[in-house]
């Protein structure tokens, strides 16, 4: 029998990336056995605004990965970007009428469908749902209900909806590249798969993905996803200031953003000059640093007022956890470990064998984590959503080569 592939697309704001992986049954792990990217033109802040150029920029990704693997790419899990992403929390309760009172699967998929029935505006729709905990006769903080007996079950989910408009421009222009869509996810989930481990997501971790146009937040407890945001503020928003700060070109901007760019204090009243090679132009290094600080600022700012939201600002033991291109602009940690007041760290990839040293980058964290949620997800579970616990999904990814779990 050939081996089985998995495929994640990320398709961001700058850049198309593709990432082709497969089982490893001696380690038990998926390999990446190829991977392609290509500059977009096509995205503003994670949205779709020319269909044409992003189908491009998906098939030079694509042919790039499968010259690398070997293999043709037919369909791929993909992400969902944007500032039209947004998460509401909800509720569903039901009646067990089964004569024993025993919580079966089937009873476990009407609470979660129960919860998708959400007064939602015509243009917009589910893109994924996550079971936070169930209740079964007043009893809370269950993960799974199933083979339990009661006669009230309840769930406590978020769900993820986003513009229809921009989820069709999205599917139109992966049609276009030939591509057929095996699931959706954020952005942020995909980036967490990748990088964080069960103990951060037991004791309450907040992942920022920090990219070219926006900023992907998702902050996890119990094990379980609790919160999905984006943020429209990322590493291009840097450049345009900086290129208005230091009158100069875009071109010239991301060059000093890219060499020169940081958050680290100098020494005290010593500046110093730096010089673009492309254009020649001189700046000073202070001013550089100073209009970088107050965009990244602003975006903290923005994350502290999501954590206020949900009544989570200073009370998630397991800290920050960062990813995404822009995520080594240098003294950034620091920078966010002091205006959050939580620690901070960088995600590294982990649990992946095959050619990962090639995409140690942390723009790739998202589409290695959609690879492997290629690889996990569960068929959807309520219509039109996608309903599975991370954990579990890994349990069943364990057990598919071996026993065969339900």
């Amino acid at each position: 029998m050939k081996p089985q592939h998995f495929v994640g697309i990320d398709i961001g704001t700058s850049e198309v990336r593709c990432v082709v992986g497969m089982h490893d049954p001696k380690n038990n792990q998926p390999s990446i056995i190829g991977h392609g990217s290509s500059v977009n033109h096509g995205m503003r802040r994670g949205a779709v605004v020319n269909v044409d150029e992003v189908a491009e920029s998906i098939s030079q990704a694509v042919h790039e990965a499968e010259r690398i693997a070997g293999v043709p790419i037919r369909s791929a899990t993909i992400n969902v970007n944007g500032g039209h992403v947004t998460g509401v929390d909800s509720q569903g309760v039901i009646a067990i009428s089964a004569a024993n009172r025993e919580i079966t699967s089937e009873d476990r998929m009407r609470v979660d469908d129960a919860a998708t029935i959400v007064n939602l505006p015509q243009n917009r729709e589910i893109v994924q749902f996550f079971a936070k905990y169930y209740s079964l006769d007043g009893q809370k903080n269950i993960k799974d209900p199933v083979s339990m007996h009661g006669i009230r079950l309840e769930v406590e989910a978020h769900i993820v909806t986003a513009s229809s408009p921009n989820m069709r421009s999205l599917d139109l222009a992966l049609e276009k590249a030939g591509i057929e869509i095996s699931h959706h996810s954020v952005s942020s989930l995909a980036s967490a798969e990748a990088v964080m481990t069960r103990q951060q997501k037991e004791a309450g971790t907040i992942l920022l993905d920090i990219g070219s146009g926006t900023t992907n937040l998702i902050v996890f407890e119990d094990g379980d996803v609790q919160y999905v945001s984006v943020i429209p503020i990322g590493g291009q928003h840097i450049t345009n200031d900086l290129a208005i700060g230091l009158k100069t070109d875009l071109d010239s901007a991301e060059e000093v953003k890219l060499k020169y760019g940081t958050l680290k204090e100098g020494h005290k009243g010593v500046s110093r000059l730096i010089k673009t090679e492309k254009s020649g132009e001189t700046f000073i290094s202070d001013d550089v640093r100073m209009i970088i600080e107050s965009r990244v600022d602003e975006l903290f700012d923005l994350v502290e007022k999501e954590l206020h939201k949900i009544k989570k600002f200073r009370k998630l033991p397991g800290g920050v956890v960062l990813t995404g291109g822009s995520a080594k602009l240098p003294g950034i940690v620091q920078y966010a470990k002091e205006k959050l007041q939580l620690s901070t760290r960088i995600g590294r990839v982990h649990g992946i064998g095959g050619l990962v040293d090639t995409v140690e980058d942390p723009s790739y964290d998202t589409v290695i984590g959609l690879m492997i949620l290629d690889l996990l997800m569960l068929p959807a579970l309520p219509q039109n959503s996608s309903n599975y616990s991370i954990e579990g999904a890994r349990n069943v990814f364990k057990s598919v080569f071996g026993k065969l779990k339900n």
